[in-house]
């Protein structure tokens, strides 16, 4: 986090049970996950988190963060994969408070650019998670941002098969 400057980490798959905080030096984890070792979400906070006002976890797939910011609040929703308890997260949440989602939702949502949903920087083709993240954006007004900054090619994806076949 330092390394990159970032202030707030998503973090998908922590795999931890249970929901809690913790202090990891200067950082503040909050975390929510199931009975067992699988799924679970995080956000990790630099010294951002003297901001944090109040977090709730919702199941294993979704926490929420509120911070305090001027001149409205901030609402973070970390989620692994699409989940219909967004709607309970934002319901956390207030009409006007800013609202960023952020998460794991292995989707691909291709190169062309669709309105004002996906940006012209996007990579691959379209896949069914991919349609299924644009169908959930327009039922909750949202854009998917990461698609409107373009990034150097081997920016754009997470990871690669061996033989480098493959990329998403």
């Amino acid at each position: 986090m330092d390394r990159v400057k970032l202030n707030i980490l998503g973090l998908a798959k922590v795999k931890w049970t249970e929901a809690g905080s913790i202090k990891l030096g200067s950082k503040t984890l909050i975390y929510s996950g199931g009975h067992t070792n699988e799924r679970g979400v995080g956000i990790l906070f630099d010294v951002t988190a003297k901001s944090l006002e109040s977090w709730c976890p919702i199941l294993d797939r979704v926490v929420v963060a509120k911070l305090v910011a001027k001149p409205l609040k901030l609402g973070i929703i970390q989620m692994y994969g699409l989940t219909s308890n967004v709607e309970k997260a934002k319901g956390y949440l207030k009409s006007h408070d800013i609202i960023k989602v952020m998460g794991d939702f292995n989707a691909k949502v291709g190169d062309e650019r669709v309105e004002d949903v996906v940006g012209p920087s996007g990579i691959g083709t379209i896949n069914e998670r991919g349609n299924r993240l644009i169908e959930w954006r327009h039922m909750n007004d949202f854009t998917i941002t990461n698609t409107w900054y373009q990034n150097h090619p081997r920016r754009q994806w997470t990871w690669k098969s061996p033989g480098d076949r493959s990329r998403n």
